[in-house]
């Protein structure tokens, strides 16, 4: 028997997403694995006020089980509450879904937002599959985001080697003819914490630290030219914070020429169109770096709990940076409390 998300005090994306295109602002996006993650995106986003989007991979779904993710979901919404947010908004979405029936399984466990992702098909499959998610989703009022282009780059059970930039002039026709309420571009940014090669970077010649390319404004200015007003998602969009980095290599890890998408960027992209942005390996790169500093500072502790705590309040900053210096998400819930 299915679940609905409603019952579960969950929303779809539809009036947040109306919200933050008029408002110039994006719904942060954050995937996450496991209970600290979870506490930390819910503590964040309560207390700056945000709505969010829970977002699960494939793979986290696989990895957490799909009952257990349900419970975690409606207790996210009762913790918000606990909190002080007596009105949250909060999204649970599955990211890259790849087939029709992962979707539909999604839509019936209490999922309020599903991606299909066919961007890897040919342009007439990846709208057959994209319409086909949409036409079962909508009967439950689940929103569904589909994608145009390619991202580069690895991020759980998603790889591919090369990018290829969404082409403007089939954003009409895809939008169209499948119906998605929002659609996945590709302007530059790419998945994992290595986007981009140290050949397409240049040097600061003053940190010596990787330069990323910028992205592609102009391809994201024609789509909205052509779709005004339509929600833009942004993948890959991990800014590879440093001071994570130098944490996770100071403490034994190896993470030579991680680089991500600068912040001032997204602020940018967030102001327009782009009205989700999504974020995965900084949270990655903010819990690793907590875990890998209390232990080698601790070798006694054993307690998950004890280096557990460190990595939350280091993804409680993070959350909260991006929420409010990244996105411009704090205090735009519907109703403020």
């Amino acid at each position: 028997m299915a679940v609905s998300y409603k019952d579960l005090g969950l929303v779809n994306t539809r009036d947040m997403f109306k919200r933050a295109v008029s408002g110039g602002y994006a719904i942060p996006a954050f995937n996450f694995n496991n209970l600290e993650q979870l506490q930390a995106i819910i503590t964040a986003s309560s207390e700056l006020k945000s709505p969010v989007i829970l977002q699960v991979s494939k793979g986290a779904r696989n990895y957490a089980n799909a009952t257990l993710l349900r419970y975690m979901a409606e207790g996210a919404v009762e913790y918000a509450k606990e909190l002080g947010c007596k009105h949250p908004e909060i999204v649970l979405h599955l990211d890259h879904g790849d087939t029709f029936e992962l979707c539909k399984d999604c839509v019936d466990m209490g999922f309020s937002s599903v991606m299909i992702d066919g961007s890897s098909l040919p342009y007439e499959e990846n709208v057959e599959l994209a319409k086909k998610v949409v036409d079962y989703a909508h009967k439950y009022d689940v929103t569904v985001e589909a994608e145009l282009g390619v991202l580069a780059g690895v991020e759980d059970d998603v790889v591919a080697e090369e990018s290829h930039y969404t082409k403007p002039e089939e954003v009409i026709d895809f939008s169209k003819r499948t119906g998605c309420d929002s659609l996945a571009i590709s302007i530059g940014t790419s998945h994992g914490a290595y986007k981009f090669t140290p050949e397409q970077c240049t040097r600061d010649p003053k940190t010596g630290r990787l330069v990323p390319p910028p992205l592609a404004f102009d391809i994201l200015a024609e789509i909205e030219k052509k779709l005004p007003g339509f929600p833009i998602v942004l993948h890959g969009s991990s800014s590879v914070p440093q001071e994570y980095v130098d944490i996770i290599n100071k403490f034994g890890g190896h993470l030579p020429n991680a680089v991500g998408i600068p912040e001032e960027q997204l602020r940018q992209a967030a102001k327009s169109a782009v009205c989700k942005v999504n974020i995965d390996s900084d949270s990655r790169l903010a819990y690793t770096a907590g875990v890998r500093e209390t232990l080698s500072e601790h070798p006694e502790y054993f307690d998950p709990r004890q280096y557990g705590k460190v990595a939350r309040n280091y993804m409680i900053d993070l959350y909260k940076s991006k929420i409010t210096n990244v996105l411009g998400s704090n205090n735009k819930l519907a109703q403020l409390d």
